[in-house]
């Protein structure tokens, strides 16, 4: 079972639009509502791949009961820690690219994070790869993933961490199986360079492979053995919002084997889920008939050896 932890879960609203100008009014021609953050828009296309997935995370008030019963509705098996603040909700304007509004989300309590950890400790008893990812909410901790990384390796889970700025940075010494970072995130870490040499650093903090995700340009790879590089058949055009969170489930699918993972294959899957999820309205969506496709046209370039 592959487990996703969204600790700052959100309903997120979508507006579709023709054409976006600031200090205008718009029409909006369709509107999507549904349960969201980055751990859930795992999830979500991980579930339409027959995965065997199931969510977690910190949801509260009328926000987190309409979240958790959009999942169930979705028939998505989710056990959420509850807190006594509303969750937040997030505005995507879609209009060939996507403009993003993020609330912050309520404060958590100390109390409220303990119960949650322990309810990570039980359900990590029955997964084999777990998927940390989203922004972390005020009141709790910038080493959460830190922790949670420490508590998945206690029941031998592999990890995949998707998170920016101290999260991230304090998570990688928690040495998780993959960091997931985009090239704005890496930055943000490692400081401004070539995306290689930053994508090192990362590795040298912790982890056992790093994968940045660079829009248009593809995906890089880098482990102890090498990097590799892979790109989208084409330039597309959609909502690139749930791109990051295609490739996180691609990786997690490609952690539930055992042994060592094979990175031309994860690499090649995780471009082409990415490109299929662009051409989705809706993060968390992807086009299951673009990513067959796409399958047969990416391939991943061979291997450089470390330096």
């Amino acid at each position: 079972m592959i487990l996703t932890v969204t600790l700052n879960a959100a309903l997120d609203v979508t507006y579709e639009v023709d054409g976006l100008v600031p200090n205008s009014s718009h029409r909006v021609t369709a509107v999507h509502q549904r349960a969201g953050g980055k751990g859930v828009n795992v999830a979500r296309v991980l579930a339409s791949l027959g995965a065997d997935v199931r969510v977690t995370g910190l949801a509260g008030g009328r926000t987190g009961a309409e979240i958790a019963g959009d999942l169930s509705r979705a028939g998505i098996p989710a056990r959420f820690g509850t807190i006594e603040g509303d969750s937040r909700r997030t505005v995507t304007v879609v209009s060939g690219d996507a403009t993003v509004f993020n609330e912050p989300g309520p404060s958590v309590t100390e109390p409220e994070w303990r119960r949650f950890r322990a309810l990570f400790v039980e359900l990590c008893r029955d997964a084999r790869v777990v998927v940390l990812s989203g922004s972390v909410p005020p009141g709790v901790g910038q080493d959460a993933y830190a922790q949670l990384i420490a508590d998945a390796r206690r029941h031998d889970v592999r990890v995949l961490l998707d998170a920016d700025h101290e999260p991230l940075r304090l998570g990688l010494a928690a040495r998780p199986d993959v960091a997931k970072p985009n090239a704005a995130e890496l930055a943000r870490v490692a400081g401004p360079g070539p995306v290689e040499e930053a994508a090192r650093q990362l590795l040298a903090a912790g982890p056992a492979a790093v994968v940045v995700s660079r829009g248009a340009d593809g995906l890089l790879g880098v482990t102890p053995g090498g990097s590799w590089t892979v790109r989208p058949p084409r330039r597309l055009s959609g909502n690139p919002t749930g791109a990051g969170d295609a490739v996180a489930a691609a990786l997690a699918r490609a952690l539930l084997s055992p042994g060592p993972v094979d990175w031309p294959r994860a690499l090649a899957d995780a471009a082409a889920m990415s490109a299929a999820a662009v051409l989705s309205p809706v993060a968390g969506d992807i086009d299951l008939t673009a990513y067959r496709e796409f399958l047969q046209e990416i391939t991943c370039r061979s291997p450089r050896p470390p330096r």
